[in-house]
């Protein structure tokens, strides 16, 4: 099978997908939307540009003439300058769509040089708006992350309108969780189309996220909140929770993983007196998460939006007790008072009070971490979680 996909190259969660087919021996063409350099041997290697995402990546200035205009550009030095995730996302919101023409034209002409036998596109904005209006010949899957529907899809009305399209164009869909597939019916996805359900990067690899054994279990309170700074995360609600679990256990440590030299979070820290208490941590490779996830005791996840967050399924098979935003997708996984709890994100108090119950009810995290471990191995295990999205993707060819 010769396969397409349409995606974020610099994305952890796209390349560990990738990964299984690469190395099962299929022939792998990437079209990354980023400016990247993945380390995986691919057939074919193109990047495509779209809504400023050259800001992210590479200026516009080094990137070649032929992918950029004086529009892009402009909207780079935009996107660079907004000093905070919602705002970027804002822009890309209202903007992004318009760049998606010339796009178009670019992705047409690798569409007919590699001649696919499937098109994969990993995610709704815009990775799948990109591929459908392209127009390819072979069957389109698209891939629904977790806020592509409740956060993008309503945002303005040019992407309410393009993301119908994109359902009507897809050939099959793949979500993160039960929500989403529900959720596509009722933005245009019809029901007689193939739909899997499987974790967005392929699953737990077991030899990675693992839980610690006795002896290396963490003995201070460590709290470890793996989200980093995007528009979705209240991470104001989780600063100013610190300080009310610090009153109540003062040795409380909290790891912030993809936040050093994050201004907003520098501000918070010094700004609450919580220097102490809070290591702002750059961003880490998965066996160094998978470490940061075996020295915690719990992973708080604040969302106002998700699907089934990556980091929330390796936190749980590091043995970490969850507490989450609660919203209707995190509810497939974790059951309050049982194995994890769940919080109104926007409510500091709330994830306090949360934290220091978990902290000191050591036999609640018992519990759920047995009963999360089981979890994670019958659901959420690389290896099947791939097995299934092979299979899934014979059965759209076929069709």
């Amino acid at each position: 099978m010769r396969i397409l996909f349409v995606a974020d190259g610099r994305s952890p969660i796209a390349l560990n997908w990738i990964k299984h087919f690469v190395e099962a021996g299929y022939e792998v063409h990437l079209v990354s939307t980023f400016p990247c350099e993945p380390q995986l041997e691919f057939a074919s290697c193109h990047v495509v540009p779209v809504a400023f995402s050259t800001a992210a990546g590479s200026p516009p200035e080094e990137v070649e003439p032929s992918r950029r205009d004086s529009f892009t550009a402009f909207g780079g030095k935009i996107i660079r300058a907004l000093s905070t995730p919602r705002m970027r996302t804002r822009v890309r919101q209202w903007f992004g769509p318009r760049t998606l023409p010339k796009a178009v034209e670019q992705l047409k002409t690798i569409y007919a040089q590699v001649q696919p036998d499937l098109i994969h596109a990993m995610r709704i904005p815009f990775e799948g708006m990109l591929a459908a209006q392209a127009k390819p010949d072979a069957p389109l899957l698209i891939s629904v992350w977790g806020n592509d529907f409740t956060l993008h899809g309503k945002s303005t009305p040019v992407m309410n309108r393009l993301t119908r399209k994109t359902l009507k164009r897809a050939s099959a869909l793949h979500t993160d969780c039960r929500r989403d597939a529900d959720l596509a019916l009722k933005w245009g996805f019809s029901k007689k189309k193939p739909v899997a359900v499987l974790p967005g990067a392929g699953g737990i690899q077991p030899d990675i996220f693992y839980p610690p054994t006795k002896g290396d279990a963490p003995v201070r309170p460590t709290i470890i909140n793996p989200r980093g700074f995007r528009a979705y995360v209240r991470n104001d609600t989780f600063f100013k929770a610190i300080p009310r679990v610090l009153e109540h256990q003062r040795d409380a440590l909290f790891l912030c993983p993809n936040m050093a030299g994050e201004a907003e979070a520098e501000s918070w820290v010094e700004r609450l007196g919580i220097e102490a208490a809070v290591e702002l941590l750059p961003r880490q490779p998965r066996n160094q998460m998978a470490e940061l996830f075996r020295s915690s005791q719990i992973v708080v996840s604040p969302s106002t939006h998700d699907g089934t967050p990556n980091t929330l399924l390796e936190a749980l098979a590091c043995g970490c007790f969850p507490i989450a935003g609660d919203i209707q997708s995190i509810r497939e996984w974790v059951t309050p008072g049982e194995n994890g709890l769940l919080v109104d994100p926007g409510n500091a108090r709330e994830l306090a009070d949360a934290i220091i119950n978990a902290i000191i009810n050591a036999d609640l995290r018992a519990h759920a971490r047995k009963r999360n471990l089981k979890m994670v191995k019958k659901h959420a295990t690389y290896k099947v979680v791939m097995k299934e999205a092979e299979k899934f993707y014979a059965k759209i060819v076929e069709q």
